[in-house]
Formats: structure tokens, C-alpha cells, sequence
């Protein structure tokens, strides 16, 4: 029997899951205030924001739209890795929670994300997740990579081994 859309999406998050698990282990709590740049989020805050961003998937499958203007969201920031790790580990446990059992039909019904008036988008639901979860965690795992770097804290390996890596591929 072929994979639901909604199990397809739950295969890939458990795949990059670990992956993004495995970044924010590195992230050195003695440096959550610290920011490459004045217009950059600092590392807890953007440690934190992958984090919660798989709790979103809740909003996407239990309504037809997010609106900004609505909305009383309020950042996570860590005060530390055991809360940062904790944070993730409960999301994205509720991530593949909220998926469970969704039909493809639920997961085709329109998503709307706007701020007030302005629409930002309109997509099917999968496609919602697809982007404004998935791929959005995805670049702003890349930028905690940078971060990593720029502390000199290894990196690990994501889609194949880092310079920091022993060994390569396998090893």
C-alpha cells in the first residue's frame, strides 16, 4: 500500500530529526547571547526557534489559516542545552503526533498564512508543512552550522561528513 501524504512528511521529518538533533547538541550553552552580526539572531535565539519550529505543524493540520496579526507568539530562548534539547525532543514527538492517521484529503485542504489583510500565502496543507516547517528548519539549521564554525565548535555531519569529521563517509 503506497505512503499518505502525511506519512511521506512524517518519514522525511524523522530523517532530518536526528540530523537536527545532532546540531543542537554542539550548540555551547555559555554562548546563547552571542550573534555574528548586530542584525543576527543570537544563538540561543536561533537554536531555540529550531526547536519549536516542528510544534507549528500543529497550527497547519488543526486550522485552514495562520494569521500574524493573531497571533501572541512568543520566542523560545534556551537557558540551556538540556531545555534546548528538551524543547526539540517534545515537538518533534508532537510533530509526527499531529500527522498521524491524516487522510491525503486533509492534508490537500487550502492553508492561508497571512498578516492581517496581507496574504502571504495560500497552500495546500502538505505544502505548508512541507515549507513553512520543514524547509524553513532546514535553512536555519544551516545558519546554526555557520554559527558552529564561526565558535569553532565541530560540526557535524548532516548529508555526509564535515571537515570536522574522522574518517568520512562511513568512518
Amino acid at each position: 500500500m503506497p505512503l499518505t501524504l502525511a506519512q511521506a512528511i512524517t518519514a522525511e521529518f524523522q530523517q532530518e530529526a536526528a540530523n537536527t538533533r545532532k546540531m543542537l547538541e554542539r550548540v555551547p550553552e555559555d554562548q546563547l547571547g552571542w550573534q555574528p552580526h548586530e542584525k543576527s539572531m543570537s544563538l540561543g535565539r536561533l537554536a531555540g526557534h529550531i526547536a519549536e519550529s516542528a510544534s507549528w505543524v500543529r497550527e497547519v493540520v488543526a486550522s485552514t489559516e495562520l494569521d500574524f496579526a493573531q497571533s501572541d507568539y512568543k520566542p523560545f530562548e534556551p537557558k540551556s542545552n538540556a531545555e534546548l534539547l528538551a524543547e526539540f525532543d517534545k515537538h518533534a514527538a508532537g510533530f509526527e503526533e499531529a500527522l498521524a492517521g491524516k487522510s491525503d484529503e486533509e492534508m490537500l485542504v487550502e492553508w492561508t498564512i497571512k498578516g492581517g489583510d496581507h496574504v502571504i500565502a495560500k497552500l495546500p496543507r502538505v505544502a505548508a508543512v512541507r515549507g513553512f516547517i520543514l524547509s524553513h528548519t532546514y535553512h536555519h539549521r544551516g545558519q546554526l552550522s555557520v554559527y558552529l564554525r564561526l565558535l569553532d565548535v565541530p560540526v557535524p555531519g548532516v548529508y555526509g561528513p564535515t571537515a570536522d569529521d574522522q574518517g568520512g563517509f562511513g568512518g
